[in-house]
């Protein structure tokens, strides 16, 4: 599960390194061209909320393998792309059709263990955010060699290898939801209105979101510009330091099965202080760019996976629906961050982009010690 997760959840991350040379190929400026980042961030977002629900009503592995074949559809679409509107089309078809990750994750949380469930969804976390950010070295590296588009008939082919893989490993669900379509998205709302929980890991999460959003979007013309000018291949290596950060996963899993795994979001929000610090400092010390790097990945784990394993907890037959919830939540959020780094990055270049994030993160802990000192 935590292999086929990493290797799907990487066709939303494919695009970033790309933007250089995509903005080349339709003669483009690199903010425009950017746009594909946050529009396949819409569609996962779109995705999350249509049709990750339905887990808690069909079987997940008939709909796991359905929408990945729908995904190789979508990734040929922006590969053969003649226009850049028709890649625009495409990259929000990849991130509707990229939700399988979220399909499985509940699955995993039912067939674990209340002693186990954190350090399984750490696990695959893992296997998660290694994709998120191997995905960006090797579309960087594979783009640089091969072009664009090549990139992305590479996705395809990956994805029709793990249908079969799925076919064969995955086990069958067994759904408790026996209402309507209508009423299971209904009964979404009757969770936010009626989960205090779900309410503050939802928001939190939006905010990590778009600060991990922003930073990996806008670093791609922080590191193509002076005074590093670096190639896309040079800027797709730079995914390796987060995925190195992505080995914490399954600690902070284990951590969040304890009495009070709230301590962690802390954690998590020092961490990204720290970095957004050390990316403000960085100058032509890359040394203190890596760690920073290192340091937000680790950051932003400690909060998602700790955020993810609370509302698993909260209603069992429900997971799918708590998981759409929080995830679209989450991925509004980071299409939000990447468009806010484009943004800041126009306005005031890297020292601008770093404020904006840093109030991101007081915001978030303002948020944290809020709900901290409610008794729901």
């Amino acid at each position: 599960m935590a292999f086929c997760t990493g290797l799907i959840v990487a066709n939303i991350y494919y695009c970033q390194p790309l933007v250089i040379l995509v903005a080349k190929d339709f003669n483009l400026t690199e903010t425009f061209a950017g746009r594909i980042t946050y529009i396949t961030q819409i569609g996962y977002a779109l995705g999350l909320f249509l049709l990750v629900p339905l887990g808690d009503m069909f079987e997940r592995k008939k709909q796991i393998l359905f929408i990945t074949g729908l995904a190789i559809f979508a990734l040929l679409i922006a590969a053969l792309s003649k226009t850049f509107f028709l890649l625009e089309v495409a990259s929000l078809l990849i991130g509707i059709c990229s939700i399988v990750p979220q399909l499985i994750l509940p699955l995993a949380a039912n067939l674990s263990t209340d002693e186990n469930r954190g350090a399984n969804i750490g696990m695959i976390m893992s296997g998660l955010l290694v994709g998120i950010l191997a995905s960006r070295a090797v579309s960087g590296g594979i783009g640089f060699w091969l072009g664009w588009r090549a990139v992305y008939f590479m996705a395809a082919g990956i994805c029709l290898l793990l249908i079969a893989l799925m076919a064969k490993r995955f086990p069958k669900s067994y759904p408790a939801f026996k209402g309507s379509y209508k009423e299971l998205m209904t009964s979404m709302f009757g969770y936010i209105k009626t989960q205090p929980v779900l309410r503050e890991t939802s928001i939190i999460n939006f905010l990590a979101f778009s600060i991990i959003s922003a930073f990996w979007t806008t670093m791609v013309l922080f590191l193509a510009n002076p005074p590093f000018s670096f190639q896309t291949l040079q800027i797709g290596l730079f995914g390796i330091a987060g995925a190195a950060g992505a080995l914490a996963a399954p600690l902070v899993g284990k951590l969040s099965d304890g009495n009070n795994p709230r301590k962690n979001l802390m954690i998590g929000f020092i961490l990204q202080i720290i970095s957004v610090a050390l990316f403000y400092f960085t100058g032509n010390h890359l040394y203190l760019f890596v760690i920073g790097i290192v340091l937000i990945d680790i950051g932003q784990q400690a909060i998602h996976v700790t955020n993810q394993t609370r509302i698993y907890t909260l209603i069992p037959e429900a997971r799918n629906r708590l998981n759409t919830i929080f995830m679209s939540v989450s991925f509004i959020g980071a299409s939000c961050g990447s468009a806010l780094g484009l943004w800041l990055w126009g306005r005031g270049g890297w020292n601008l982009f770093c404020y904006g994030i840093a109030g991101i993160v007081l915001i978030n802990i303002s948020i944290y010690k809020f709900y901290g000192s409610k008794k729901f």
